[in-house]
């Protein structure tokens, strides 16, 4: 039988996975390995430098460049405060003096007699790294952060926006076929992640947003839907950096798709379990699918009678999988051949391809890139 290596979306129930927790830039980790860690627990914290305001003195005191230094009470490194009096102009005769209060809040770097300007450095941001994870520090990496470990249920989506989150997992939908609405969501919902069958409208969605719910999670959802709640289109590029209030993911695809059966399914049995949800995507080179990791207790006796651990993924005759780009993204099928001959593209190249029956009976031929297999 033929067969291929493509990559794959899990759907596992359990896992033993590590995430790597790292700092933007050198900083301090606070934790040691063997320690246990929750997904909020701060471990790792760093300070990044706060904001430039250049200030330009001499026009706003009408004197020149030269008579800056003279003018200003306070020197370079010294700190000061919004609205804070920090220089007064000579005048004439000691009259027509005119006060000079500081715009901005911060420690003076520069203060320069030929440009006539200040430069004040805002105070230092604090970047902190949490865990995500409920689970243990197996590797400390110094200066930079960790690597935390945990039992998890893990399903990843086919998309997402929005950044990490956390909170109880609640089920809305009572089948993966029921579209998600907003009548589904209540104000008790309020940071929870939900979980929804099919489509979410874009009125469930706001609906989320305005009750407060840690993440949204659906089968499909309309590409204008999403442009309404964003106010813009969203391109190609890497999502995650959004800032609507709730992490949003879809795990099929675009449109009125039904949830898969085996993720619905394990979703469900995990219902009221604390869950870490990640909405960052990035489709092109270097993948990041969206993530949901739902860690089991410590010492669950379901978690040491079964493990599940990532196989490699095998595409096959047969195989369960997810069309990922145009004109055929977000559909689902089942692969019926393997042929072995490079074949020509509309692009006017050659590569191998692989044919899948999609859900609606069609037969769609796709190179094999463009494929994602379903793990489970």
């Amino acid at each position: 039988m033929a067969k291929a290596y493509t990559p794959g979306l899990k759907v596992l129930p359990r896992l033993r996975e590590k995430s790597r927790r790292i700092l933007p830039i050198t900083g301090e980790v606070l934790v040691v390995q063997g320690q246990q860690v929750g997904a909020r627990d701060v471990v790792a914290r760093s300070l990044m430098p706060g904001d430039v305001v250049p200030v330009n003195v001499a026009n706003m005191m009408s004197i020149s460049a030269g008579d800056v230094p003279d003018c200003l009470f306070k020197k370079e490194g010294d700190y000061i405060e919004s609205g804070e009096l920090i220089g007064r102009s000579k005048g004439i005769f000691g009259f027509f003096q005119s006060d000079f209060k500081s715009p901005a809040t911060g420690t003076i770097e520069s203060i320069s007699a030929v440009t006539g300007q200040m430069i004040v450095r805002g105070a230092p941001l604090a970047v902190e790294v949490t865990a995500f994870l409920s689970g243990t520090i197996v590797e400390v990496i110094p200066g930079e952060g960790v690597v935390v470990e945990a039992i998890v249920s893990l399903i990843q989506g086919i998309f997402g926006i929005g950044g990490e989150a956390h909170g109880p997992l609640r089920m809305i939908c009572e089948k993966p076929d029921q579209e998600m609405t907003e009548d589904l969501i209540q104000p008790e919902h309020k940071g929870c992640v939900l979980v929804g069958g099919s489509r979410m409208t874009g009125a469930a969605a706001k609906r989320a947003i305005a009750v407060g719910a840690a993440g949204i999670i659906s089968g499909g959802m309309d590409d204008q839907d999403l442009k309404e709640i964003l106010g813009y289109d969203l391109g190609v590029a890497v999502t995650g950096s959004e800032r609507i209030g709730t992490t949003l993911i879809l795990t099929e695809g675009f449109g009125s798709i039904a949830m898969a059966q085996r993720t619905f399914t394990l979703f469900k049995s995990r219902e009221g379990a604390e869950t870490a949800i990640d909405g960052t995507t990035q489709i092109r080179a270097g993948v990041v699918r969206p993530v949901i990791a739902i860690p089991w207790p410590e010492g669950s006796n379901e978690t040491a009678n079964a493990m599940m651990q990532p196989t490699p993924s095998v595409l096959e005759v047969g195989g369960h999988v997810r069309i990922i780009r145009d004109p055929y993204f977000g559909a689902i099928g089942n692969v019926t051949d393997l042929p072995h001959e490079l074949q020509g593209l509309d692009s006017g190249s050659k590569a191998r391809v692989l044919k899948v029956k999609v859900t609606d009976g069609t037969e769609v031929v796709v190179p094999r890139a463009n494929v994602e297999l379903i793990e489970g």
